[in-house]
């Protein structure tokens, strides 16, 4: 199993590639109006840095359970926030409003296909650097990461099998997956904060075409999971990106014998509130 480290990216996380990539495009016009998301945590985080880098505002739509650690670390890069409640409904009536008022340009975390191009370039890296995988895992939420993930190994390696994982309590994708339309849930329960968003239209065409299985792990498998990296591999894992690892390991035959990379997507983690503390 190989693992990549996106835990050590600036602002924690795989996001800040996607990020980057919309924020830097951005006519010097446009720029000027600002960039607005709504966010649980990474991808404020890594829009609030990329729009620090290039000097211009970032309005960010937070829920309002989301980890202090997260809120705390957007508002050190420059974000400003505005709290919502932790469902998709509030968020994105939310957002609507902050969007009105500012008049920022709206980088969506997943579902906006300059973010898709810059996450894509994190398997690229990691086929380069491990020269060749058989199995490619990540974790799934609107399916941004995995939608890079497909545009890139249907690119330059479509012999790679692509599997996405995704929390018991947060399943929509792999319920859609089953039905072979998108299922999406409001307000999902679960520890990968990251992970509670539904796919779009976008991220649904790509998940649809190109993943070759989507596996879920219960909280306590995610847990377990997140404590055998932090305790054996000394690797600060977030519960969102714990998950790959902890579908790996409920299903061993599934993975034997083969060259598995892991996207380690992120290592934002509020430590007042770890789950194995919290329950």
């Amino acid at each position: 199993i190989f693992f990549k480290c996106e835990n050590f990216q600036k602002a924690g996380a795989f996001k800040v590639r996607g990020a980057s990539n919309a924020v830097f495009g951005l006519s010097e016009e446009d720029a000027k109006k600002g960039v607005a998301t709504h966010s649980s945590g990474n991808h404020a985080l890594s829009l609030s840095y990329a729009a620090g880098r290039r000097g211009i505002p970032c309005h960010v739509v937070m829920p309002r359970t989301a980890p202090d650690a997260k809120k705390a670390a957007v508002r050190g890069y420059g974000g400003i926030i505005t709290e919502c409640e932790p469902s998709t409904t509030s968020r994105e009536a939310v957002f609507a409003d902050v969007q009105a008022m500012t008049r920022a340009n709206f980088v969506h975390p997943y579902n906006d296909p300059r973010v898709i191009a810059g996450q894509g370039t994190c398997s690229r890296e990691f086929m380069e650097q491990t020269d060749g995988l058989d199995m490619m895992v990540a974790p799934i939420g609107g399916g941004g990461m995995i939608s890079g993930t497909c545009v890139t190994l249907s690119t330059i390696a479509p012999e790679v099998q692509i599997i996405a994982a995704e929390p018991e309590q947060a399943d929509d994708a792999f319920r859609s997956f089953k039905a072979g339309h998108i299922i999406a849930d409001d307000a999902p329960n679960t520890i990968a904060d990251g992970l509670k968003v539904p796919l779009k239209e976008l991220t649904w065409h790509f998940v649809s075409n190109h993943v070759t299985d989507i596996l879920t792990a219960s909280e306590q498998e995610i847990i377990d999971a997140m404590k055998l990296t932090w305790q054996r591999m000394k690797i600060l894992m977030e519960p969102s990106c714990a998950v790959p690892l902890a579908t790996i390991l409920k299903n061993k035959e599934k993975f034997a014998g083969k060259r598995i990379g892991v996207i380690v997507t992120g290592g934002n983690v509020d430590l007042d509130k770890l789950p194995w503390i919290m329950g």
